[in-house]
């Protein structure tokens, strides 16, 4: 298929995967501020991303992105712009942890989580780059250009992410089980979580290309 050294990939995926970034703590801020389904779809939108990654770079897009100052500089600073806005809103709520509404509503917020883990991954340019650098270590010289093996590794990390963060959400309900009728406590949570959306927006804004 194109792919060399792939035990070596799947162990190298993981070791980055596992180091905190990001996406783990996008993931633990949501398991431990709203519960376990926030989540699951939280790790389900951010290795959406990473799926789309994966996509646009056995297309030749990101190389397009990597070598384009604007449209580096763009997409950086709409990804930026979009988790300072969610660390604002975070900083804002007055509520505990779980806000008195229906049930159906909380489930329409965590699949909303879907879609903010998507976007998050999505628009951050250095995903692209990791990939574009990473990837091509473990491709036959002679299929680079074929997007098969690319796309094959790109779904391998998506499903190495999946395990792990899915690990992290389950440890990271317990203590949401216990402190979500601490309205106090939610209180503090979600001013630490606004903070911590912000801090990982001016990181994005401040990556050089």
């Amino acid at each position: 298929m194109g792919i060399e050294n792939f035990i070596t990939f799947i162990i190298t995926a993981l070791l980055f995967i596992m180091t905190p970034g990001i996406d783990t703590m996008f993931v633990l801020n949501k398991s431990i501020g709203q519960g376990r389904k926030s989540g699951v779809y939280a790790t389900l939108g951010i290795n959406a991303g990473v799926l789309s990654h994966s996509f646009f770079g056995a297309l030749g897009l990101s190389i397009l992105i990597a070598k384009s100052a604007l449209a580096f500089t763009l997409i950086k600073y709409v990804g930026a712009v979009y988790l300072i806005y969610l660390g604002v809103v975070k900083l804002k709520t007055k509520n505990g942890l779980l806000p008195n509404v229906a049930i159906d509503t909380n489930e329409k917020k965590a699949k909303s989580d879907f879609w903010t883990g998507f976007i998050t991954n999505t628009l951050n340019p250095k995903v692209a780059l990791f990939f574009l650098a990473f990837f091509p270590q473990f491709i036959n010289p002679t299929q680079i250009h074929n997007p098969v093996p690319f796309v094959l590794l790109g779904v391998t990390y998506a499903i190495i992410g999946i395990a792990w963060y899915m690990s992290l959400t389950l440890l990271a309900s317990i203590f949401f089980d216990k402190i979500k009728n601490n309205s106090k406590l939610g209180s503090r949570l979600n001013k630490f979580s606004g903070l911590a959306f912000i801090l990982m927006g001016l990181k994005i804004a401040l990556t050089k290309n």
